[in-house]
């Protein structure tokens, strides 16, 4: 199974979004905290974590890229866990019972976005809102290459 890890590439996010996700962390389209947003909501820091901000599962802050990796199942259970928790302590989930469905849910559905990428490609998320709720659509990054002489080290030993 794959998911994805934030990235961070400058120090960007630290100043864009009001709680930056950790640089690793697993990370989920988190779209539904817009579920009741409005155009009035969509001011500052805020906008920024509408428009381009995947959800951290362990900080619950926000970063503007990730990268597809491999996840073992018992990881891929802990972010679900987290999120049940998350459900019940911010959005008031009556039990993690009840929030472990739909936290299994969000997990599958980024994980199914992972899946079809290679890994180390990076994903990005853009939302908008219309007339039917939040609309997310995503951009990949292909993971570049490397020429050899590039890591090559290049000489001889004898030097």
């Amino acid at each position: 199974m794959k998911l994805a890890r934030a990235i961070h590439f400058d120090e960007s996010d630290m100043r864009v979004y009001h709680s930056p996700a950790r640089t690793g962390e697993w990370c989920i389209s988190g779209g539904f905290e817009f579920s009741n947003w409005s155009e009035a909501d969509l001011t500052g820091k805020p906008r920024q974590a509408f428009s381009n901000g995947w959800l951290g599962a362990e900080t619950f802050g926000r970063t503007t890229f990730v990268a597809v990796t491999q996840i073992e199942p018992d990881e891929a259970e802990a972010v679900t866990q987290a999120l049940a928790r998350h459900f019940v302590e911010v959005y008031g989930a009556p039990d993690i019972a009840a929030a472990l469905p739909v936290a299994r849910d969000e997990v599958a559905q980024m994980a199914d976005l992972c899946d079809e990428h290679p890994a180390n490609t990076l994903l990005t998320v853009m939302r908008e809102l219309t007339g039917a709720g939040v609309r997310e659509s995503y951009s990949t990054i292909a993971p570049q290459g490397a020429e050899l002489d590039l890591v090559a080290v290049h000489g001889s030993l004898d030097e």
